[in-house]
């Protein structure tokens, strides 16, 4: 139902006039409030429905004064928030995290916003607060200058493990700016260890603010540039050489049985695939491997959507297997089968070049192609178009999360974008780590030019490079 809310504050009777002609008159108040929030609608006008209501009903539902009070909010309307406070706080002795939330956010962007400090206590004694009530408080110390209070407020937020969005890390680089003290310094720091650790990368505007802190350091002289790294990983500003991407023998071997017990014997992996059949391929593995490349057959063979699928596999089998590389290709039963997309004599040549092994069709193949990759030892690759996420969220500590992006980025060969109608072709693996890294006077900050709420497996190829002079 949607309904015009008037230009100027009614009188009861044209309320009640308003309201009958409704066809809901039982949601009428509801229905109008929700336009009034959607239309920006002067306060006034809100308050004379408001008030109608207090006089024709003796009192004022809750979830009314909430709608009203998210427009004062939307309007910044300081005073009118504080008195719609006072009023719920006599009324309602327990208010919901909805309400906490408007009261929050509207009184951290005023003038009053030490009071949204004293609610998020409030908050604190009855639920966990949520990450928006903490990110606001945290906005506006740092607005005011109160670095302290802003990072003991972010500390606390991650001890409750809740994870900030980057708008609020940003915002500590934006109000630190030319502010000078080893203390906040290693705070700051301690926020790009934690991007470092959680392998984020920063978008843009984010990677700008972080320049523009670097450079404003009073009395330290650091020099940010945009550069992108070259496939050796030396930065072409300073000629340093990046962290490299591989893991030594004992992270290489943990890693290895955490994702063999983790996620390969864990139990999201046999929702779609039989005990029996990943036996089956343990022992196929057993008494074929080492592996160089493993390639998940049936991603590859959609690459180009107009070309067959099995020629796009083909094609990238012939690719992969110069150097006399020895290649497992993990396909499906169904490309056994001859078809419009399956040519059965394509399929024989391929199989004179690769080792093949044909799962059943609705298996899932994130988990055998992680685990002929490893099993084949530090140096086998894999190729597949998918980011692997599922499988980084069943590893349960962050350590072997961060190993397993590490591998994941120096042991994934990616799909070039190529011309239409030439072959596939292919990016090696990075063998520089793609991280945030330093050296102590050099630090270096990968970024992406948009900002992801997903992350993509493709790494981004653009740095930012700080050097002190």
């Amino acid at each position: 139902a949607n309904i015009q809310p008037p230009e100027k504050p009614l009188q009861a009777e044209e309320w009640n006039r308003l309201r009958e002609s409704f066809q809901s008159p039982g949601i009428f108040e509801e229905v109008m409030f929700n336009s009034m929030v959607r239309c920006n609608s002067p306060i006034d006008v809100a308050k004379s429905l408001l008030t109608h209501v207090a006089k024709s009903n003796g009192d004022i539902a809750y979830n009314l004064l909430v709608k009203y009070l998210a427009l004062c909010v939307q309007q910044g309307q300081t005073s009118e928030i504080r008195d719609v406070y006072d009023v719920m706080k006599n009324r309602f002795k327990i208010l919901e995290s909805g309400a906490y939330n408007l009261f929050i956010r509207g009184l951290s962007n005023s003038d009053q916003w030490r009071m949204a400090l004293t609610l998020l206590e409030e908050v604190k004694k009855i639920m966990i607060p949520s990450r928006t009530n903490y990110e606001s408080c945290i906005k506006a110390a740092s607005r005011h200058q109160e670095m302290n209070l802003a990072f003991e407020l972010y500390r606390e937020m991650l001890a409750k493990d809740l994870v900030p969005t980057l708008d609020v890390l940003q915002a500590f680089f934006d109000f630190s700016r030319g502010m000078k003290g080893a203390e906040l310094q290693k705070e700051l720091f301690g926020i790009l260890l934690y991007l470092r650790e959680n392998r984020i990368y920063p978008h843009k505007t984010f990677m700008q603010s972080i320049k523009l802190w670097f450079e404003s350091i009073p009395g330290e002289n650091w020099r940010g540039h945009l550069t992108s790294i070259k496939g050796s990983g030396q930065c072409p500003v300073c000629n340093h050489q990046l962290e490299d991407s591989d893991l030594t023998e004992e992270e290489y071997n943990n890693l290895r049985e955490r994702i063999i017990s983790d996620v390969i014997h864990g139990t999201d992996t046999f929702r779609k695939t039989s005990p029996q059949e990943f036996e089956a391929f343990q022992r196929f593995v057993e008494n074929r491997f080492p592996f160089d490349i493993v390639i998940d057959g049936l991603n590859v063979s959609h690459i180009k959507p107009r070309k067959m699928h099995c020629e796009n596999l083909f094609d990238a089998v012939n690719c992969l297997a110069k150097d006399n590389a020895r290649l497992l290709v993990l396909g499906r039963k169904h490309m056994l089968i001859n078809s419009s997309n399956w040519k059965r004599e394509i399929m024989k040549e391929m199989q004179n070049k690769a080792d093949f092994f044909f799962a059943d069709n609705i298996s899932e193949d994130d988990a055998f192609l992680l685990y002929a990759t490893l099993r084949s030892g530090k140096h086998c690759k894999f190729v597949t178009r998918d980011f692997l996420r599922d499988h980084k969220a069943c590893l349960s500590d962050s350590l072997t999360r961060h190993l397993f992006r590490k591998w994941q980025h120096g042991h994934q060969i990616a799909f070039s974008p190529s011309v239409e109608g030439k072959r596939i072709s292919f990016s090696p693996a990075l063998c520089y780590d793609c991280v945030i890294q330093t050296t102590g006077d050099t630090w270096h900050i990968p970024y992406k030019d948009t900002f992801e709420e997903k992350y993509s497996y493709e790494v981004p190829r653009k740095w930012l490079c700080i050097q002190q002079k």
